[in-house]
């Protein structure tokens, strides 16, 4: 059998098994929404644009989830929050121009993918774009403006992308973000709207990941 490994771009490897990798992903975040979980699953998805696979996703899980939810679970209105380290670029691609979908990101900027500075906003997108060397302060405290806008949005579900590579020892970004600060914008997630669900997206310290998913499910169960 022909290998069909190689590069979609310069960020994104493709394997054999990359395809149906991403597919479960997907269907691991439609899975999360029906029962209000966390999708743990790889690869990501929130770079991953209409028509375009970039930065190690394929599809964009969280976007097909909220899809998902609207067309077989009947859900109206849904924000989408974003706290990766990087700009929800995919994301806002695919529900531009959607009045019942809100997209707000937290996001470290200038930074990878280069889109989400401060003069991108809309009527249902919000996004925050932080300096590099931002803590749990100023994460938490820029936090006060989504909850303001997803509140006043009046979402019947939040899905959240849960990117945990604004970490402080994350190798691919410089935020200093910590365990604490990942349960607490959980919490607050959590307490935007009747249902929550989450996706993993980025965190890239093997051995810090499991103990910051661990906060933040804290995070979700104590909203």
């Amino acid at each position: 059998m022909k290998s069909t490994r190689g590069f979609l771009d310069a960020d994104t490897p493709c394997t054999d098994t990359s395809y149906g990798a991403a597919l479960l992903a997907a269907g691991a975040a439609i899975e999360a929404v029906r029962s209000g979980g966390f999708a743990l699953a790889r690869p990501p998805g929130h770079h991953a644009e209409r028509g375009r696979a970039m930065g190690f996703c394929l599809f964009d899980s969280i976007a097909v989830a909220a899809r998902f939810a609207q067309a077989e679970l009947g859900v109206g209105r849904i924000a989408i929050v974003d706290w990766d380290v990087h700009h929800g670029n995919g994301t806002q691609d695919v529900v531009a121009g959607d009045d019942s979908i809100l997209f707000a990101s937290l996001h470290q900027w200038p930074f990878y993918p280069g889109s989400g500075g401060p003069d991108e906003q809309g009527a249902t997108l919000v996004n925050v774009p932080l300096p590099a060397g931002t803590g749990d302060g100023g994460y938490l405290g820029a936090f006060e403006g989504v909850e303001r806008a997803v509140t006043a949005f009046e979402p019947e579900l939040v899905l959240v992308s849960a990117g945990f590579d604004a970490h402080v020892d994350d190798p691919l970004a410089g935020m200093c973000v910590t365990a604490d600060g990942f349960r607490e914008l959980a919490r607050r997630s959590a307490a935007l709207a009747p249902q929550v669900a989450a996706v993993l997206e980025g965190g890239y310290n093997v051995r810090t990941l499991p103990d910051l998913v661990e906060a933040a499910l804290e995070g979700f169960d104590a909203a």
